[in-house]
């Protein structure tokens, strides 16, 4: 909302009638306003958010006339706007402490947070309180939801994932932390520079971050290096101690996770790695100061970036501190906890406590749970891992053998000598079990280890996880069906009833409410606001898709969307697109698997059909790629500068015009998606079957009304079966399809039998797209030219070009298309994550749901 009657104050647009909410003048100081002076208050009005502002902008922040940032008045809004939590967040934490109900600690190394400030306006169900309030002070809300800075603590779907369901936690009442690491430097920001990528420092955290609350009470030790002792404790029972450790203190920084309108306010818990503030004065006397100081201070390095490259020493080392560091603190802090409460009784700890491993980055969860309750507490092997066994549970997030972490025996040995002889002895005691169940099965032991043999021993961390827990969980069905029978298969065989299967989703009110307020509001107005915690009621739309009006309500909502979406790909291109066209969207991590190729493939064969005047009933298209590549993944790599040398060919052809637009979408994020998808017409999520363990872009297009175009992959074919395959178009083999077809695969002979493929690879192998970089693409053509190539991208290409050509002919039928994009919407109630929570609550933590009431 702009306010026609404002004047312009630096950034800062004020109206003339209401500057005084800036801090006040010399008279004004002699003469104060009762209202500037009020302390703030936890009401939740205009007048009192107008008040709370002031003050804080003039006051705590210091700021006035002269002030040109944006940023302080966002500051100065979500301060006023925390007040409104805290008191919740109080409540809630001594209901969990009064009931002494049980918890879950939900750990995951990402939390992709995004923004804060409009989640929780959604959540506490204040938007158009606080629109309103700021519009009287002159302020454009939505200016200052810019200003703030994208949480940077994440890659990408898993942190998003893990965000959406500590909201979800939060909305159902339950009691979950989540655990996680506050890095300093998130996923770095995405540079294009002669249309390569370069990486740049993203320190998301360099104004401050006025949602967290540092806790240094809370810090817990971590211990790295060193080595064990062995010694005989007074009951004449020999236990183990890990001493001459180099010890790094985790400081927590809690942010508060408001549930939807319900009072519930539960926590975001990050820790933080600081030099451990005692110095070892023997050490200290025998050694220079400042070389000690630099020592102590390289801990804080552990959580200065998200996720190190790991490609050399250094960066695997670092990569494993992290994890390390996590779990440790986490659970330390979950146990001590309890004993504060319960003394040292252990007894009811599982069931109390369950402590769910977000992918197998903190598996390390399951020994060091052993070393903490064996070694500090003096429980018995056999009791510490009755406990560990029934309170782990583990979600797998991939379906690729490669990304299953592995960390070297000699690296565990240097810097978890412990932990290793726990990981050993859990190992041991395992493979007994096996060979109980398969005597003489040597095959399968050695498949079976928690420790793969070679030159270089390998811990498995995933089947550490599986091995340490009661509940181990796919995330869509065809991904917990292909864990069973294939990565995972001796140990679905061995424990059968420990997998299941928890779809993902993600939440409505980030991904509907906040994104896109304007589809919000005819919802809403439509079938009522129940829809936002009972995403299931979205099918009571779909009699509208045969409403005329409704559906002319619709579109000019997606019309206003796909400005939206031009406007801001104008921040980084100078290039018109046409509103009429279709929006065709892929956006995600840059990986071979998710074929972003196979995209760029099919957009040069538009372009070549252009070029030789096949445009007979053509449907103009602007083509949309963003995602961010792994630093160290050169393919990757090189595909963003194929998409950019190509964009920029087409883009700037007269021939061409508004028939086709290719645009790279760079530094895409969190806020950057808030935009994107509510825009698109077009979903791709064409990954090669089998590879993707489920998706979450897919279910946010399909919630904001766009029609997928994807492969039998994932969550894809969940959505599929829910909208119907009449408003899903498929292409591509299948699972099966692609195991039975692998062997004969011979991608050359394909590009030979099929004249439109030919003429691409002629562009490519011509060099029409690197004209003065000659050489440039070799490495990718020959990947997909390779009969070894298990993305099979030149395999699908028919299918996928025949298949977009079905999507033309629907696109040119406005009201069916339309139709199509309103029962999307409406058949996307299953892939909210309160369905997901709920059913992981249901069948693995068995938690109760709190009763502010009873507190």
């Amino acid at each position: 909302m702009k306010n026609p009657t404002v004047v312009a104050l630096g950034n800062l647009e004020l109206s003339p009638a209401n500057q005084d909410w800036l801090p006040p003048t010399s008279f004004e100081k002699s003469n104060p306003k009762p209202t500037i002076c009020e302390l703030p208050t936890i009401r939740t009005d205009e007048q009192h958010l107008m008040v709370d502002f002031k003050n804080y902008y003039g006051y705590r922040l210091g700021r006035d006339q002269s002030c040109k940032s944006l940023h302080y008045a966002y500051e100065a809004l979500s301060l006023a706007i925390s007040d409104r939590i805290i008191d919740h967040w109080k409540k809630t934490y001594n209901a969990y402490k009064e009931q002494d109900c049980k918890r879950v600690s939900y750990l995951s190394m990402e939390f992709l947070m995004g923004r804060t400030l409009s989640n929780t306006m959604i959540n506490l169900g204040i938007t158009d309180v606080v629109l309103k309030a700021m519009y009287k002070l002159g302020l454009d809300l939505e200016e200052l939801l810019e200003a703030e800075h994208d949480a940077g603590l994440g890659n990408g779907g898993l942190g998003r994932l893990a965000t959406c369901f500590i909201d979800s936690c939060a909305t159902l009442r339950l009691p979950v932390t989540g655990y996680g690491l506050r890095y300093e430097y998130g996923m770095f920001s995405q540079l294009i520079i002669n249309g390569e990528q370069v990486e740049a420092p993203d320190r998301w955290l360099r104004d401050g971050n006025i949602w967290e609350t540092e806790r240094f009470e809370y810090r817990q030790i971590i211990k790295f290096g060193g080595r064990t002792k062995y010694f005989t404790d007074d009951q004449g029972v020999t236990r183990i101690s890990w001493i001459d450790t180099h010890d790094v203190l985790a400081v927590p920084y809690d942010t508060p996770v408001p549930g939807f309108r319900n009072g519930v306010v539960n926590t975001l818990r990050l820790w933080k790695a600081v030099a451990n503030e005692e110095f070892d004065f023997k050490e200290f006397n025998g050694r220079d100061y400042a070389e000690i100081v630099v020592e102590k201070n390289m801990a804080e390095n552990i959580t200065m970036v998200l996720y190190p490259n790991d490609a050399s020493e250094n960066g695997k080392e670092l990569r494993l501190k992290q994890q390390y560091l996590f779990a440790s603190a986490t659970l330390q802090d979950v146990i001590a906890t309890w004993i504060g409460r319960h003394g040292n009784d252990f007894s009811e700890f599982t069931a109390k406590n369950c402590f769910q491993l977000n992918d197998s980055h903190p598996s390390i969860a399951v020994a060091e749970l052993m070393r903490l309750l064996i070694d500090i507490h003096g429980l018995s092997w056999d009791d510490a891992w009755n406990i560990t066994q029934n309170t782990v549970a583990y979600t797998n997030h991939t379906l690729l053998p490669e990304a299953l972490e592995c960390w070297s025996v000699n690296l565990f040995k240097q810097l978890l000598p412990r932990l290793l002889e726990i990981i050993f002895e859990i190992n041991a005691r395992f493979l007994v079990e096996v060979s109980r169940r398969w005597p003489g099965d040597t095959e399968r032991l050695t498949r079976m280890s928690l420790i793969k043999e070679g030159t270089d021993q390998q811990v498995r961390m995933a089947y550490l996880a599986i091995v340490g827990s009661y509940s181990v969980n796919g995330v869509a069905k065809l991904h917990t069906a292909l864990l069973q029978k294939g990565l995972f298969r001796d140990f679905y065989e061995m424990w059968p009833e420990k997998f299941n299967n928890k779809t993902n989703g993600v939440t409505p009110r980030r991904w509907i409410a906040s994104c896109n307020p304007g589809l919000a509001d005819l919802i809403t107005a439509t079938i009522g606001d129940g829809w936002l915690t009972h995403l299931d009621r979205l099918k009571n739309l779909a009699p509208y898709a045969d409403d005329s009006d409704f559906r002319q309500r619709w579109w000019q909502i997606k019309r206003h969307a796909k400005q939206c979406l031009i406007d801001y790909q104008k921040q980084q291109h100078d290039i018109e697109l046409s509103l009429d066209a279709l929006f065709d969207v892929q956006v995600k991590r840059i990986h071979e698997y998710k074929r972003q190729l196979l995209n760029v493939l099919h957009v040069i064969h538009l372009y070549d059909r252009i070029k030789r005047g096949d445009t007979e009933n053509w449907t103009n298209r602007n083509v949309f790629i963003g995602g961010k590549a792994a630093p160290g993944y050169i393919i990757a790599k090189k595909t963003i500068k194929l998409i950019n040398n190509v964009a920029d060919v087409i883009n700037n052809d007269p021939d061409v015009g508004d028939r086709l637009k290719l645009i790279f979408l760079s530094n895409y994020q969190v806020s950057a998606m808030e935009i994107i998808c509510p825009g698109t017409d077009l979903s791709e999520q064409i990954s090669t079957a089998g590879k993707e363990a489920s998706g979450t872009g897919n279910m946010k297009f399909m919630m904001n009304g766009a029609v997928t175009i994807g492969t039998l992959d994932g969550a894809n074919i969940e959505i599929r079966d829910e909208v119907g395959p009449e408003n899903f178009f498929l292409f591509g083999m299948t699972v099966d399809q692609i195991e039975a077809y692998r062997q004969h695969y011979d991608p050359v002979a394909l590009i030979n039998q099929d004249p439109d493929l030919s003429r691409v690879f002629d562009l490519l192998e011509g060099g029409h797209f690197n004209r003065f970089e000659p050489g440039i693409f070799d490495d990718l053509i020959a990947s997909l030219k390779n009969k070894q190539d298990i993305w099979m991208s030149i395999a699908d290409f028919r299918s996928y070009v025949d298949t977009q050509k079905r999507v033309e002919a629907a696109f040119k039928d406005t009201e069916h298309w339309i139709r199509m994009s309103i029962l999307n919407t409406a058949h996307s109630g299953k892939f909210s994550t309160d369905r997901t929570i709920t059913e992981y609550n249901q069948d693995i933590w068995k938690l109760i749901p709190i009763n502010l009431s009873d507190s």
